[in-house]
């Protein structure tokens, strides 16, 4: 019969591993050491990447859906912003024929919105055009862009936690007429408005409602939109004239309805001047601002000569209306 051999008090290989013990200890700890140096070295170029990632600006191309129809804008999100930071949002708008990827350059917030940290978006009209109410390509078609920019901002405030409270919507030409129909009807949305090259179109179903801060800014010798309203070329609809716009808001806000006037001169040589007038309403401390560029045209002040003069006419540059338009903008929020 077999049997297990009788091992003494400890085997010699007990004793071996015991002996054996603080070697193997001292040598997982230099592993253990070595193995936290390489990770180390390795994972914080990385853990840099990301924090330089986090804070680096950028510019994305985004689509949402509605309606049925795919809706796509361009999103400027500033350098050097914490993650859970709310910022303000600017919507810039296009006017006929542009597009978002366009206007982010042609009005070009971004330096601004890097130095006062705001989000900024420049969407995309259907048909490279806005229903403002007149016979634009999207009003033939019913296209509803009320609805497409108030689920933008949704989307905006719900992604990137833009701040609900400081939205601020601008715009140019085409863009601009849509900016003053958003703020007739998507006013509970939008903290202030400013309107370039463009009043409000008279006659399509929307007028002021709640009080807003709003400004306008157009050129006496704009050959596209009249600067004293009218009937557009080419059956586009009727519009109010820059003076009539602002008292129209003037009083929607309950302004004082005679106006603070400031001559800006031609410090540029650029032969245009310009005549700023300021309602402002005492109470709310609400202001309706208009910028008369006088010899100006369709054009963004302190931008590009998009154009030839005979076509557009001149570009001031006697002021920055990106500067100017923030400077306005950054003063006011929605009420909680």
């Amino acid at each position: 019969m077999l049997q297990a051999r009788k091992a003494g008090p400890i085997g010699l290989t007990a004793k071996k591993a015991i002996l054996l013990k603080p070697f193997y200890s001292t040598v997982i700890k230099m592993a253990n050491l070595k193995f936290f140096i390489i990770m180390r070295y390795l994972l914080i170029p990385v853990f840099a990447l990301v924090i330089l990632a986090a804070h680096a600006q950028q510019q994305k191309t985004e689509q949402i859906t509605v309606d049925g129809i795919r809706r796509q804008f361009v999103i400027y999100i500033p350098a050097a912003v914490h993650p859970v930071d709310k910022l303000p949002l600017l919507i810039s708008l296009h006017g006929r024929l542009g597009n978002g990827k366009g206007m982010m350059s042609f009005a070009n917030f971004r330096p601004i919105a890097d130095r006062e940290k705001f989000i900024v978006i420049c969407p995309d009209g259907i048909d490279r055009s806005w229903n403002d109410g007149r016979p634009t390509p999207s009003n033939k078609k019913g296209i509803d862009d009320v609805k497409f920019i108030d689920q933008m901002i949704s989307y905006a405030t719900d992604t990137y936690q833009a701040d609900a409270t400081r939205v601020y919507v601008t715009g140019m030409s085409n863009g601009g007429f849509m900016t003053s129909r958003l703020a007739c009807e998507l006013n509970k949305r939008i903290a202030a408005i400013a309107v370039v090259g463009a009043s409000m179109t008279e006659h399509a179903g929307y007028q002021p409602g709640k009080a807003l801060p709003v400004m306008y800014i157009q050129g006496t010798k704009d050959p596209l939109v009249p600067f004293n309203g009218g009937t557009l070329k080419s059956d586009r609809g009727e519009i109010y004239g820059h003076a009539d716009v602002l008292k129209l808001w003037a009083k929607a806000d309950h302004c004082n309805l005679t106006p603070q006037i400031t001559n800006i001169p031609d410090t540029a040589g650029d032969g245009t001047s310009i005549i700023k007038e300021e309602y402002t309403c005492n109470t709310s401390g609400i202001k309706v601002i208009g910028y008369t560029i006088t010899n100006g045209g369709h054009t963004w002040p302190g931008g590009t000569q998009y154009l030839p003069k005979m076509i557009i006419g001149p570009v001031s540059h006697n002021m920055n209306a990106c500067e100017v338009i923030w400077e306005f903008f950054k003063g006011y929020k929605i009420a909680d």
